[in-house]
């Protein structure tokens, strides 16, 4: 398709007017389009097009439409179905009151179109660029990010009904790619065992005789695999993405030995981290948050907190369900750095902080990373009464570490051998620990060894021991209350905008689903703002109200 691009204009005037009498106190298509103005332009997806073919729909236009879409949690059909029927939807876009819209498949190829192009991020930006334009959205002042899980759009299964999905999905595929060719290979048993969707119910009780029919799915796909690695066998079934995967999950779930096919031990399965789990999904992994599990990813939002302006959410990522908070505060800090909107104050619960990351945001981007970083482990702090690393004077200039009693460490050493960063060992004397009277308070190592303290890099390490303290005070606790609001997006993101299902299939489409959530969370927080709606009060149980507040 080509682009011919148009320049975006003002509304159309019988469009307006009808809305104006339709709509006399206004709607949120309406107050976004008076508001913020067109948002897209079709300039800004040119290169989504090639220069020939028939002319495609305005993708300026297409984008609001996603962006609708999302605020009112419609599909494909109900979204192009209102482009066509409904008046508040056109006054938005800019349209004729006669326009006739479009296919609704057309959503679909242009959300292809922005994934193919690396262009999904622009949908939030340019709500976000006209909210500045607006004068509703600035940088500075005080940000805040949490997250939560995502379930997969594919159906979730265990270990046996994935393995047997997976021959059945390989199957399938080769049955449309190669007909003839499978037939005279499946043996008259495979369909029993893979026509029809595998059901745990129908899969034998007992443990020994559910490794001997996993063992036996095992044998089935490796015998596929070694049919379609044949000479015979055209060497472009290779390339199947179900074969792939088939031979990718054999991998994962059996091991080879003495001729056989062996059904692995959990232990020795690769981590969740690694895991695959669906021939329909491949990039969904498992996750698990206190009592939670899961198949699927995570969502990070942050969102602005001032309260003289709109709430809004300035920042998405989207990851695996395995990964750690805290490896996307870097990634949260650089996206907000590349939308000038970086805070003065990062507000994150404990999993997005440590020592490097606080030391990395005001370094990198002059932000104040506020969070409850973790607590000192040793038993020494947990006794009490012992000497913590707190408890020693360090003289970085001159390498030494001083104790409680006056002594100084006799050995600085550097080791980047750890997975979680380089560090520093100050060792004292054994001559010195061993006479010692608060030796017991002190260490518990042997007496031909004396105390070892562990240190960060000095910029870190004095960053922690500062967080450490600061976050006893009264003063700390005020300041962090303020992240609690963040729980309230990731509510209204699952209850009213489907946050927590994934639409799509695959990391790249469901991160254009939270990026478009979150530009629709936008639009509507926009619109409560300018209609002087309150923010919704903490819900408060009938019961609980009749509390006592003595």
């Amino acid at each position: 398709m080509s682009l011919r691009p148009e320049v975006p204009a003002d509304v159309p005037e019988e469009t307006a007017r009808v809305a104006r009498a339709a709509f006399p106190k206004g709607c949120l298509a309406v107050r976004m389009r008076d508001v913020l103005g067109p948002v897209f332009a079709d300039g800004e997806f040119a290169r989504l097009f090639s220069d020939r073919g028939r002319p495609a729909a305005s993708p300026g236009r297409l984008a609001m439409v996603s962006v609708l879409q999302f605020a009112e949690g419609l599909s494909d059909r109900q979204a192009a179905h209102a482009v066509r029927s409904r008046i508040d939807w056109k006054y938005a876009l800019g349209l004729e009151l006669s326009d006739p819209g479009f296919d609704f498949s057309v959503l679909s190829e242009f959300r292809d179109r922005l994934i193919g192009g690396g262009a999904e991020a622009r949908l939030l930006d340019a709500v976000l660029e006209s909210a500045s334009a607006a004068g509703l959205l600035k940088a500075g002042g005080r940000q805040r990010s949490d997250a939560t899980h995502v379930l997969t759009a594919v159906r979730e299964v265990n270990r046996l009904e994935s393995v047997v999905e997976t021959v059945r999905a390989a199957l399938n595929a080769l049955a449309v790619a190669a007909p003839q060719w499978l037939a005279e290979l499946a043996p008259p048993e495979w369909f029993d065992r893979y026509a029809s969707r595998p059901e745990d119910t129908k899969f034998p009780s007992r443990w020994a005789a559910r490794i001997g029919h996993a063992e036996q799915v095992g044998q089935d796909g490796m015998t596929l695999l070694q049919a379609v690695w044949s000479p015979d066998a055209p060497t472009w079934l290779r390339q199947l993405p179900a074969v792939t995967f088939l031979r990718q999950m054999w991998v994962q779930e059996y091991q080879v030995s003495d001729g056989g096919v062996g059904w692995r031990k959990p232990q020795d399965c690769p981590p969740g981290r690694l895991r695959i789990r669906s021939p329909y999904e491949p990039d969904a992994r498992n996750g698990a948050k206190r009592d939670r599990a899961w198949c699927g990813y995570k969502v990070h939002l942050t969102e602005t907190c001032e309260p003289d302006a709109p709430h809004l959410v300035t920042q998405v990522v989207t990851t695996t369900a395995a990964a750690a908070d805290v490896e996307v505060t870097d990634q949260i800090h650089d996206g907000l750095a590349r939308r000038d909107l970086v805070p003065d104050v990062h507000l994150v619960d404990a999993g997005y902080i440590d020592a490097a990351h606080v030391v990395a945001a005001r370094r990198d981007h002059g932000i104040e990373l506020l969070g409850p970083v973790a607590v000192n482990t040793g038993w020494q702090a947990a006794a009490n009464n012992g000497y913590t690393i707190d408890d020693f004077t360090v003289d970085w200039d001159n390498k030494r570490v001083t104790c409680p009693n006056g002594r100084t460490s006799t050995q600085w050493q550097h080791d980047g051998r750890r997975s979680a960063g380089p560090v520093i060992r100050a060792r004292f004397s054994p001559a010195d620990c061993r006479p010692c009277p608060s030796r017991d308070e002190c260490t518990r190592s042997v007496t031909s060894m004396g105390r070892e303290i562990t240190l960060r890099h000095r910029d870190e390490h004095e960053a922690l021991r500062t967080a450490r303290r600061d976050q006893q005070t009264e003063q700390w606790q005020q300041r962090y209350r303020h992240r609690a609001g963040i729980e309230g997006t990731i509510s209204q993101g699952v209850r009213a905008f489907g946050l927590r299902r994934s639409r799509y299939r695959g990391h790249s489409k469901t991160h254009l689903q939270h990026l478009l959530t979150a530009a629709g969370m936008n639009l509507a927080r926009l619109d409560a703002w300018l209609t002087d709606t309150p923010l919704a009060p903490t819900r408060t149980s009938h019961f609980a109200a009749l509390s006592p507040t003595g």
